[in-house]
């Protein structure tokens, strides 16, 4: 079992990149097996050799029958394709910004293209709201990794501004594009959504199981007060994020029933992405990130 990350040394670096390296080498020292696996070349066709390249990959065995020069081509076999999806919606800015569940998120992401890039897998990145703002090519080169974290700082930086979402068009959307069978991770809080909207996005997250993808779906919460809604005892406004409806209430005066619904809620989602085959995995951004790279890894087969 990997061992808990010490973030206290890379938290102060504003660079991502840097950060996610940092996160990605203190993890795979906590891991009693590798996650590294091969990655091949394949033969892919002939050319002619060109006068003064180098010799290296000319095929002798092809010389001797035809008394021509010719260089063997090879492609370049990645092990995964990994599309990352990244809720960007306003609710994903609680509780604070620079201490919220989109920076979680950010971070989680980071960590998880860096650790895709090291084992030369191809991975690209869609950020969404209420439709896709940013869909990147799937590659697996450094040069498209810091493409990748570049836009993530950038995001890190960005204000949130108010604006309703729609997980499910935007699933919907991916399915129909991802040409080949690929990892789909989804990062997002599942919430602010009626219950029609609810079955809607599973409904999408189906469609992708449909298309022969893997789906690894990381729920994104603030566990202290989102689900536990543990709040001091006294008069608060509470405000809707992506509607700007508020409420006044005194904490102690809902507890018991908010708890109550919030577990019927994650119950059922959890039951229902059993039921599609999807990967569930709840996360508390009070906790290390290496939560998240563990599961990645567990999903790949890469750790027992």
């Amino acid at each position: 079992m990997a061992q808990p990350l010490d973030l206290a040394a890379v938290r102060s670096f504003e660079n991502l990149e840097f950060l996610a390296r940092q996160l990605v080498e203190g993890f795979i020292t906590g891991l009693h097996q590798s996650p590294y696996h091969g990655f091949s070349v394949e033969f892919s066709e002939h050319r002619l050799y060109n006068p003064g390249e180098s010799t290296r990959h000319l095929d002798w065995k092809v010389f001797a029958r035809t008394d021509k020069l010719f260089v063997k081509r090879y492609e370049e076999e990645t092990n995964l394709r990994c599309h990352l999806l990244l809720d960007v919606s306003p609710s994903m800015y609680y509780p604070a910004p620079g201490n919220d569940k989109l920076r979680f998120s950010i971070l989680c992401a980071a960590a998880l293209i860096t650790l895709l890039q090291k084992q030369r897998d191809a991975v690209g990145l869609v950020t969404f709201a209420d439709k896709v703002e940013l869909q990147t090519p799937v590659r697996s080169t450094s040069t498209h990794r810091h493409t990748l974290l570049l836009t993530l700082q950038q995001l890190l930086e960005r204000p949130p501004t108010r604006r309703a979402t729609d997980v499910s068009h935007v699933i919907h959307q991916i399915a129909q594009q991802i040409p080949k069978r690929s990892l789909v991770v989804l990062f997002s809080d599942m919430l602010g959504r009626a219950p029609e909207e609810q079955t809607a996005t599973l409904a999408a997250l189906q469609h992708l199981r449909h298309q022969h993808h893997e789906v690894l779906l990381f729920h994104v919460m603030d566990r202290a007060t989102e689900s536990e809604f543990a709040f001091a005892d006294r008069p608060y406004l509470f405000e809707d994020i992506e509607t700007g409806e508020q409420v006044k209430l005194q904490p102690n005066q809902v507890r018991e029933q908010y708890r109550a619904a919030m577990q019927r809620y994650e119950q059922d989602l959890a039951l229902r992405c059993g039921q599609y085959k999807i990967d569930f995995v709840p996360v508390d951004i009070r906790e290390p990130f290496d939560k998240a790279l563990y599961a990645y890894l567990v999903k790949r087969g890469k750790v027992r």
